[in-house]
């Protein structure tokens, strides 16, 4: 891959609205769940998710790269790797079912924190008393997000922060592989693993699709899925990380729009403090990540 720093203003300026367009397909990706989740199994709409990931990532990569698409010097890890993101959309569309997507993606957003977290106490970085501030300051806005004993049932507040903690493993794994393991075939490995691990459970979830708008949907999740990390690959190609980082949380703007669009949501005074919180401290731990290269940065998908 070449070196970002070297090109020029006008292919920045492309990386940032690749990143911007990505974001925003994710943010759609997540109200469409939430909408969908009224009508068929949400295990179904993951299996969609990954599926349209897979065959679409297959028909256009396959006859590009040939079988150098496939070579990977850690199929142990692809499927690890597969089985997080798995696990992490899983998690997040049932949490979607149960909470606003604003709401939701901001608490998302505060997966660099927990990457901090993470790689502290389990790979012994050395974090820096700016970083620990960032975290408690991000922690102390999901928890204003979430309101423990407000209107989002008990236990489903806590699906975004188990998914946020899967989240962040993922993304030190895939910082881990990124050294070795060639992107699109990181992203063909994961659309595989994820729908053939889901189609494990279909038939036991599986319900008559009502209609075609239904079927629609259930597309459109696909769609944006895959489109949006097409469009993220794009950015970081063309784009250092460092000034990506900013517009990552525009995808909490893009959420909370979709929210008042679809479902007519607007977050309460307590929440808009909580996701600046969360903005603030996320988005200042993530430029510094960025800098250090010491991770990749990516917006989170459900």
């Amino acid at each position: 891959m070449s070196d970002p720093s070297r090109h020029p203003p006008t292919q920045a300026a492309l990386g940032i609205l690749f990143l911007i367009l990505a974001t925003a397909f994710f943010a759609v990706l997540d109200t469409s769940v939430k909408y969908v989740g009224a009508f068929v199994p949400v295990l179904m709409a993951v299996w969609f998710r990954y599926m349209f990931h897979a065959v679409v990532v297959t028909a256009v990569m396959l006859p590009l790269r040939g079988r150098s698409l496939l070579r990977t010097a850690h199929p142990r890890f692809q499927v690890l790797r597969g089985s997080l993101l798995l696990a992490v959309s899983a998690i997040s569309f049932v949490a979607l079912q149960y909470m606003p997507v604003g709401e939701f993606t901001a608490i998302v957003m505060i997966t660099p924190l927990v990457v901090t977290l993470l790689a502290a106490l389990f790979l012994r970085e050395r974090v820096s008393a700016l970083r620990w501030v960032l975290v408690t300051g991000g922690f102390a806005g999901a928890l204003l997000v979430v309101q423990p004993g407000g209107n989002v049932i008990g236990w489903a507040s806590l699906l975004p922060l188990v998914m946020v903690f899967t989240y962040a493993w993922f993304q030190i794994l895939t910082s881990k592989m990124a050294r070795t393991e060639d992107p699109m075939t990181m992203h063909f490995y994961t659309g595989w693993v994820g729908a053939l691990l889901s189609s494990l459970v279909l038939p036991v979830v599986w319900k008559t699709i009502p209609d075609a708008g239904t079927f629609a949907i259930l597309c459109l999740i696909g769609l944006m899925g895959t489109v949006g990390h097409f469009l993220l690959i794009l950015a970081f190609k063309r784009t250092q990380a460092s000034t990506l980082t900013p517009y990552l949380y525009g995808q909490i703007g893009f959420a909370m729009f979709c929210g008042w669009l679809v479902f007519g949501h607007v977050p309460g005074q307590l929440e808009l403090i909580g996701i600046a919180m969360i903005v603030l401290c996320g988005a200042t731990a993530s430029w510094l990540t960025a800098r250090d290269r010491r991770l990749p940065v990516e917006p989170p998908e459900a």
